[in-house]
């Protein structure tokens, strides 16, 4: 690794701040939601959006981008931010339509989910990215590249989309043994190949992805049409 990449990679040592929020408060917009999603590179179960909206006079220790957490730190910090919020949902569009809409819309449609199901209407969000997927759901969008990493209301927010679907997948893991479901959350890894090539998919595998034409090589089987290449 070059000391250029080492200095972009964002550290956990460094705490995500709340400078944006203060900007855009400045700017008029009172109320700040931060969006992170997860699971949209998974090759099953389902795509789920979190949002966060924190309180300006308090800060909870430790938060981080979900990926710099381990599960169980994440599983501590899940309450403490949950309660810490102003409000707080997540939404999801299932794996079906993860392969019906596509990603793109999938995506869109769970954060419409999320922030229906907030219990207050924000002015403004602050998306991880350089994608606007909230659209005309909320006034004004903040687009920021690691943003999970560096915004503190991002950072809260992939936490809380993090161990929710962390948590679904583990429950699916009880129906889906053979898929190792509970330790690898649905995403890629050597394990969950083999368990392709050996029972193929099962009922939460999204179908239009194309480890369905690289590890699956079983004739006969339900796929979804315009295979789509896994994000992950």
């Amino acid at each position: 690794m070059t000391a250029r990449a080492a200095a972009a990679r964002p550290s956990k040592k460094v705490a995500p701040t709340r400078v944006l929020e203060r900007e855009l408060w400045e700017r008029g917009f009172d109320t700040v939601v931060g969006i992170d999603e997860v699971g949209r590179g998974a090759w099953a179960g389902p795509l789920v959006i979190g949002a966060a909206v924190l309180p300006r006079g308090s800060r909870v220790l430790g938060v981080r981008d979900s990926k710099m957490l381990s599960e169980r730190a994440r599983e501590r910090m899940f309450d403490r931010v949950a309660n810490w919020c102003v409000a707080w949902s997540v939404g999801s569009a299932s794996h079906e339509e993860c392969d019906d809409l596509g990603m793109a819309e999938a995506q869109r449609v769970a954060t419409r989910r999320a922030l229906a199901a907030l219990a207050i209407q924000p002015d403004a969000a602050i998306v991880d990215g350089t994608w606007d997927f909230v659209g005309g759901s909320v006034p004004h969008v903040e687009m920021r590249v690691k943003a999970d990493a560096t915004c503190l209301p991002v950072a809260a927010a992939s936490i809380l989309a993090k161990v929710t679907r962390d948590r679904i997948m583990r429950a699916h893991a009880e129906d889906y043994p053979q898929w190792h479901f509970g330790t690898n959350k649905g995403y890629p890894c050597l394990l969950h190949r083999t368990a392709l090539g050996g029972y193929g998919p099962s009922a939460i595998h999204r179908r239009s992805w194309v480890f369905m034409e690289n590890y699956v090589p079983w004739p006969g089987l339900r796929t979804v049409p315009g295979t789509q290449r896994s994000l992950f």
